[in-house]
């Protein structure tokens, strides 16, 4: 990608979006550059934190793991999207790990700039509160669903919602490339492997969806939404 493709892709986070271009500029001119290779960990659950970043390519988890070792994926971030902000409020140690689903360039921002920028620009301030009730608004919504929707119901709504951000309009369907493994995917609607393999093999024989590695294709979105539903 080109450096004015990576900055487009930059102006697509909360942060950056009330901004004017002589704004943007400046912010994006104290952003500091980095590569991960899939596999690596960014920052792990419990450490300390005080910078925010931005996913410019590639796929970032953010996941927990139990006391007994079990890991859960609270959720996948793809180019333009934000993560890390809330170490910059709130000085408490990291509530993720975050690690490359696939190769990946971030940018990142330090604590002193972001508040230096809230300070005297109230609309950015009022976009990072939206970003931050969005993701309450998430995590109530990933609760209400373990408590209600059975697994179908949750791994259907899992690959509409990565088709969403993620997926490919083609004449043959919408080509879901998530880049995610079985075990991941169920950690990511909170089930067993076995059990979302064996709906995902559900889907595939109604004609839903075809399966291949690391991704899906959807072949009848509108049933899918409906058992999403």
């Amino acid at each position: 990608m080109t450096q004015k493709e990576d900055d487009l892709i930059i102006r697509q986070a909360p942060l950056f979006s009330a901004l004017d271009d002589e704004a943007s500029h400046e912010l994006r001119s104290s952003m500091v550059a980095l590569k991960l290779n899939k596999g690596q960990v960014l920052f792990k659950e419990g450490q300390e934190g005080d910078r925010l970043y931005v996913v410019v390519h590639g796929k970032i988890k953010l996941g927990t793991t139990s006391i007994d070792g079990r890991e859960n994926l609270l959720s996948i971030l793809g180019p333009g999207e934000m993560f890390g902000e809330l170490s910059l409020f709130d000085p408490e140690p990291r509530t993720s790990t975050a690690t490359a689903v696939t190769d990946a360039r971030l940018v990142s921002l330090a604590h002193d700039a972001v508040i230096g920028l809230v300070t005297t620009n109230p609309q950015t301030s009022l976009e990072l509160l939206r970003r931050l009730a969005q993701r309450l608004r998430k995590s109530n919504e990933i609760l209400a669903d373990l408590v209600f929707a059975d697994v179908p119901g949750r791994v259907a709504k899992a690959i509409m919602d990565l088709g969403e951000r993620f997926g490919i309009q083609k004449d043959d369907g919408l080509h879901v490339n998530h880049d995610l493994t079985q075990e991941e995917l169920a950690q990511l609607v909170g089930a067993s492997r076995e059990t979302v393999n064996k709906a995902l093999a559900d889907f595939a024989a109604r004609g839903w969806v075809k399966l291949e590695p690391r991704a899906v294709l959807v072949t009848d979105t509108e049933r899918l939404l409906k058992r999403a539903r």
